[in-house]
């Protein structure tokens, strides 16, 4: 094992990671102020539930196109290079976001978001896999996982309270700030790791692309770990899809819940996932990473049942119980599936792979949100959330027989360079 695995066991937070931590939660403190309040936002600019299942809808085919182009350019020239230039482009999302005058200008600020979060969001799990040996890994993205989530307690909260105080705009405005200070500790990361590096990356080029595509295409069709993992997440993802979407005007509109409640309830949603990530993490290293997702989607589906099935406008605690479940679920999950796809691919190859996993779980999952505003206008607005609730419950099964870790990883290598 390499110095850098064996160091990884003694100290699993080196001063690097916890500085490239900090960027990580400055940066989505501003998303979490505005993600969860998104679909409202929307409704906010004249856009009805039909036109908001729309929107979701094309917003993911752009990240369909650009997640695995990202997760190359990540194996290809850097974690931290990659993370830098996307954050550079994230600036630029919130200028149409603060103009916006119609739900169509967020179109405009979603497709420079997807550019941001294919060149971030899988050099981000690979950046945290490779400082880690394989058998802490799951410890380690529980510990990044932990941190990270304060930006899911602190941004809704901070979210929702400006929004009701003073507007949409002003709380767009203090997230960009917030972004912006993110960027230059990311580019500065980059121009020092840049200094640092001893071996050369390779260049980006399109035998390269081809090579690792097809590497990674055989993974999918050897029919194991991987492959299994792709399905029955893309399955399940389809649903979680067609009812998260709506998760905020349900809240608002059935459980009549105001936007600092909402906020509220997507706090202890990341509250609860930060309590049970770093056990989560330990559980998966020691029994498995199957283990932590059985039990998550046990818990995700009794939250779905709970925030649907209780009588609309009940008291705001009987819905916040629902969503310390969820959170549960979200944190036992988590550090497993980050574990579980870092070792069922090559050290080399992890970029692409967090790239083509996040690609095809958006292409499965595109149809979603249509499907639930219809089932929503069709039937009621509580239909796609018991639907997701059942699945949740059935993808259980195959997740316990086939999430195995053979007994021989695939990693080519256990880490790589902290300078890269």
């Amino acid at each position: 094992m390499s110095t850098t695995a064996t160091k990884s066991k003694a100290k699993l937070l080196t001063p690097m990671l916890l500085v490239f931590m900090l960027a990580m939660v400055l940066a989505n403190i501003g998303g979490n102020m505005y993600g969860p309040l998104e679909a409202l936002y929307l409704k906010n600019l004249g856009a009805n539930i039909s036109q908001i299942g729309l929107f979701y809808t094309l917003s993911q085919i752009i990240p369909l196109l650009l997640q695995i182009l990202g997760g190359w350019i990540s194996d290809s020239l850097g974690r931290l290079k990659a993370i830098a230039i996307g954050s550079v482009v994230g600036i630029f999302v919130y200028i149409p976001l603060i103009l916006a005058t119609s739900w169509e200008w967020v179109l405009v600020a979603s497709a420079l978001g997807a550019i941001t979060r294919a060149l971030v969001g899988p050099s981000f799990d690979a950046f945290i896999a490779d400082h880690s040996a394989p058998e802490n890994r799951a410890r380690l993205f529980g510990i990044t996982q932990t941190l990270f989530s304060i930006v899911a307690v602190v941004g809704p909260l901070l979210g929702g309270y400006m929004v009701d105080g003073y507007g949409f705009k002003a709380m767009l405005m203090v997230a960009a700030v917030l972004y912006v200070l993110a960027t230059i500790i990311r580019v500065l990361m980059a121009q020092e790791a840049s200094k640092a590096q001893t071996s050369q990356k390779a260049e980006l080029s399109m035998a390269g692309l081809k090579s690792n595509l097809g590497t990674m295409f055989g993974l999918i069709l050897a029919g194991g770990l991987f492959t299994w993992i792709m399905i029955t997440d893309g399955v399940r993802d389809i649903f979680f899809n067609m009812s998260f979407s709506f998760l905020s005007i349900y809240m608002q509109d059935i459980a009549r819940l105001t936007i600092s409640q909402i906020g509220l309830m997507n706090s202890i949603f990341g509250i609860s996932a930060m309590a049970v990530m770093i056990p989560a993490g330990w559980l998966a290293d020691k029994v498995g990473e199957r283990v932590n997702i059985v039990i998550a989607f046990f818990f995700m589906a009794i939250a779905l049942g709970m925030i649907a099935l209780v009588a609309p406008a009940s008291p705001a605690w009987v819905y916040g119980l629902g969503w310390v479940f969820a959170g549960i679920g979200q944190g036992l999950a988590a550090p497993a599936y980050q574990s579980l796809i870092s070792k069922a691919v090559p050290a080399r190859l992890r970029g692409v792979a967090f790239g083509l996993f996040s690609t095809s779980l958006g292409l499965v999952s595109l149809p979603g949100p249509l499907i639930g505003s219809y089932l929503w206008e069709r039937f009621n607005p509580q239909t796609p959330f018991l639907v997701t609730a059942v699945v949740s419950l059935l993808t259980m099964v195959p997740v316990w027989l086939l999430f195995k870790v053979p007994p021989e990883s695939v990693e080519a290598e256990d880490t790589v360079k902290a300078g890269e």
